[in-house]
């Protein structure tokens, strides 16, 4: 059962589609993280931030997401259903989400992806994905298992190492002329081409998660050269997402995300945290994930990237001293 303990119902969040309605809804979510967020109340606390002041979305202090490994970020008295884990290496500090109701995901994930590739039961959906396999906690692999069930194709599913199984699988569907996505981690895509070539210029490939310490970093025009000319297609998408996060942005190609209409990215001065950029200058990646209700909706990430006119947006790496983990970067 849905669980908002601000009064906030799905369709109010997920069907925003305005500049006002995000207002107002990014507004009311604000005020009662303000009060039943114990972190981030004392976060705004130690700013001397008063929150009946703020009266625009902009205004909203960003909760910076390392208190997500150190303290448990909740904004309801309810009990996990799940959480969700950052991947790291051995004795790391990983980052953990409570969900308190994982509805709210499952809502998330699925309207977003139906509104940039349509509906799951009509595309066959293959996952490369060994490195989250391989754990617990990964709230990729939750996203991927919903919309392999949605899947009605006989052929989506997992392909853990099973390479040739991959190939022959593309293979058939490339004659078939089945809408496919491919999603897939990126050391694993670049471990196919270097074995398998194909010419599938209708296949999507969506690469997510970076090399998690298998291979040598990449800049993204490198990488993205080598699994277009491996997968004959004109472009790779991506996902945007991490484990603080109950939304994602994707990009069609060339690094340019776009988010869905309940989740936001704004700039901050990388030299003066808590000032937004105005311009399209690149800085600190702030997100507002309305979906986050029951957590904090407001987070300053690791990241750095650029706006442009149009509200997409690119990542152009990582704070020098941020983990290297599962969000979808890759070093510029």
């Amino acid at each position: 059962m849905y669980f908002c303990p601000v009064h906030l119902t799905p369709e109010q969040i997920f069907s925003i589609d305005t500049e006002t309605t995000f207002n107002e809804v990014a507004l009311t979510v604000f005020e009662h993280q303000a009060k039943n967020c114990q972190v981030y109340h004392d976060y705004i606390s130690h700013l001397k931030v008063n929150p009946s002041s703020i009266k625009n979305y902009k205004e909203i202090p960003f909760l910076p997401i390392s208190f997500f490994k150190s303290h448990q970020v909740l904004s309801t008295n309810q009990e996990p259903q799940i959480v969700f884990s950052s991947s790291g290496t051995t004795g790391q500090i990983t980052s953990k989400h409570l969900v308190s109701d994982v509805s709210i995901y499952e809502q998330s994930f699925n309207k977003a992806f139906e509104q940039f590739y349509g509906n799951p039961k009509d595309i066959c959906t293959l996952a490369l994905l060994p490195s989250y396999l391989e754990r617990e906690g990964s709230s990729l692999i939750y996203m991927v298992d919903d919309l392999l069930k949605q899947s009605l194709h006989p052929k989506s599913g997992y392909f853990l190492d099973d390479l040739t199984k991959l190939f022959n699988t593309l293979t058939d569907l490339k004659k078939a002329n089945q809408k496919t996505i491919l999603i897939g981690v990126t050391y694993a895509l670049l471990d196919f081409v270097e074995q398998f070539q194909i010419d599938f210029p209708a296949l999507i490939v969506m690469e997510t998660g970076g090399m998690k310490g298998k291979r040598k970093e990449m800049v993204r025009e490198e990488l993205h050269g080598i699994l277009t000319s491996g997968f004959g297609v004109k472009h790779i998408h991506s996902e945007y997402g991490m484990t603080e996060l109950l939304s994602q942005g994707y990009s069609y190609g060339e690094g340019i995300f776009n988010c869905p209409p309940w989740m936001k990215i704004l700039l901050r001065d990388t030299s003066d945290p808590l000032s937004l950029l105005q311009n399209r200058q690149s800085g600190g990646i702030n997100v507002i994930d309305l979906a986050n209700i029951n957590s904090c909706s407001f987070i300053a990430t690791q990241d750095l990237g650029k706006i442009y006119a149009d509200g997409s947006f690119e990542v152009l790496g990582r704070f020098d001293n941020a983990d290297i983990r599962g969000c979808n970067l890759l070093v510029q």
